[in-house]
């Protein structure tokens, strides 16, 4: 009998990955350069293995004020090989240092890379790397401040990637996955912000020739599925205009607290159609996240740039900071190097709200997450006449219109509000792992 075939979109599952054991506070390990490093104790664990406080090693114990922190994996692991490479690459104390100096800037959001190396224990091997010890990220900030920061902070934190994405795009590479959890506080300076989790980083520029376009059904959707740009969702792979793409949709989150895509998450096809239709008209997008006294027209100005972008075009990096500069300048703020972090009230457009029981619905059938909302019938309480209680007549019905599909029934307002349903089945998201905090 011939074999039976396999089943569409089903094929031999990915191996598990190996966690790597703990090791004891003071485990020595000696890098490629032949410098030894003591850990301290476990402070997170990532989807490769387990992150230590770190120090030089010395007769001393690793204390809690220790600089640097080591990753560790399985040898035959993959993301900290994927990592590494970018880190050994474009993220040398010195490269970084230089950039800075020919830029005029005083910090960097890039971790600095100190080594890395191959260690046996127990007849295991076990991959390491060396960075700067970093603190909190910022989804946290972001959980803490209600899911919504200031319009300075979101125009500062702008800034800063710009500077951190322009250098990495001049070193050959994308990051590919910007998003607030993978955005950490300085430990030792909270107005200093880093990127980090270079697992998804692309050398889209190698030797400085640029990468062709071109789609792979079996990379669609790669990334964080509410952030991810329109051609990861296509299956091409990341370029610098996706990169900005990605923080366009992170500064209008930070702003109005939640994506219009976000309640279907579940959907990656979904998702796609509603990030295509917001680049198609960017002032309705803009509108559905915001009302219209608190629309940031810096942003829509900045969307509207990185959409004009070729897939090999270089960034206008300068021209980009200059609208974020123009947007601080209309609140009369400006970058003084201070991140606060603080509650903000209102600025976006609420969410659905809760009707207050006693108001009788006397509107027409509306939509605000994409859903008609019921009437709900009015309850009248029996008046009492002469001692007795009777019940008043009952308004007649008013006349039912049938549905002709012109403006003023619900489906025509989906459609005026680009809140249509995607076709296609739902497919899980491929969004990467949660991580722990290195601080």
């Amino acid at each position: 009998m011939p074999p039976k075939a396999k089943a569409a979109g089903k094929g031999k599952a990915p191996a598990k990955r190996k966690l790597a054991e703990e090791f004891p506070p003071g485990e020595v390990l000696t890098d490629t350069g032949k410098k030894a490093w003591k850990l301290g104790a476990p402070i997170g664990q990532g989807g490769f293995g387990l992150i230590y406080l770190a120090d030089e090693n010395s007769a001393k114990p690793v204390g809690a004020d220790a600089r640097y922190v080591i990753k560790v994996e399985p040898s035959d692991n993959g993301p900290l090989f994927s990592e590494l490479k970018f880190y050994m690459r474009a993220a040398k104390p010195e490269l970084i240092q230089t950039w800075m100096k020919s830029h005029k800037l005083k910090s960097l959001g890039v971790p600095r890379y100190w080594g890395s190396g191959l260690h046996e224990k127990g007849g295991k091997r076990y991959r390491f790397m060396v960075i700067d010890r970093l603190g909190t990220d910022l989804q946290k900030k972001f959980e803490e401040c209600g899911k919504k920061f200031p319009r300075k902070l979101v125009l500062q934190l702008g800034l800063r990637l710009l500077d951190i994405l322009e250098y990495i795009h001049d070193h050959e590479y994308v990051h590919a996955d910007v998003k607030a959890s993978n955005l950490m506080l300085s430990h030792s300076d909270p107005n200093q912000v880093y990127l980090v989790d270079y697992g998804l980083a692309y050398r889209y520029s190698p030797e400085s020739v640029h990468k062709e376009y071109k789609e792979d059904p079996k990379r669609c959707h790669d990334g964080t599925i509410e952030f991810t740009s329109i051609d990861a969702h296509k299956g091409a792979s990341p370029c610098r205009r996706s990169d900005l793409e990605i923080l366009c949709y992170c500064m209008v989150q930070w702003l109005c607290g939640r994506l219009p895509w976000e309640d279907k998450l579940q959907d990656p096809l979904y998702v796609k159609d509603s990030k295509i239709r917001c680049q198609e008209n960017i002032p309705q997008f803009m509108l559905t996240c915001f009302s219209s006294e608190a629309k940031p027209d810096e942003i829509q100005k900045f969307m509207e740039e990185v959409k004009s972008l070729a897939y090999q075009d270089r960034p206008p990096y300068e021209k980009l900071r200059s609208i974020l500069q123009t947007g601080l300048k209309t609140i009369q703020a400006k970058d003084d190097c201070k991140l606060e972090f603080i509650p903000v009230s209102g600025g976006g457009l609420p969410t659905a709200k809760k009707t207050n029981k006693r108001k009788i619905a006397a509107e027409d059938e509306s939509e605000t997450d994409g859903s008609p909302i019921k009437k709900k019938k009015s309850v009248t309480k029996k008046k009492e006449v002469n001692g007795v209680k009777r019940s008043p007549k009952k308004a007649s019905k008013p006349r039912k219109v049938p549905n002709t599909g012109k403006r003023g029934d619900p489906k025509s307002r989906l459609k005026e509000m680009g809140t249509q349903t995607s076709p296609g089945l739902a497919q899980k998201s491929r969004g990467r792992p949660k991580k722990t905090s290195t601080s």
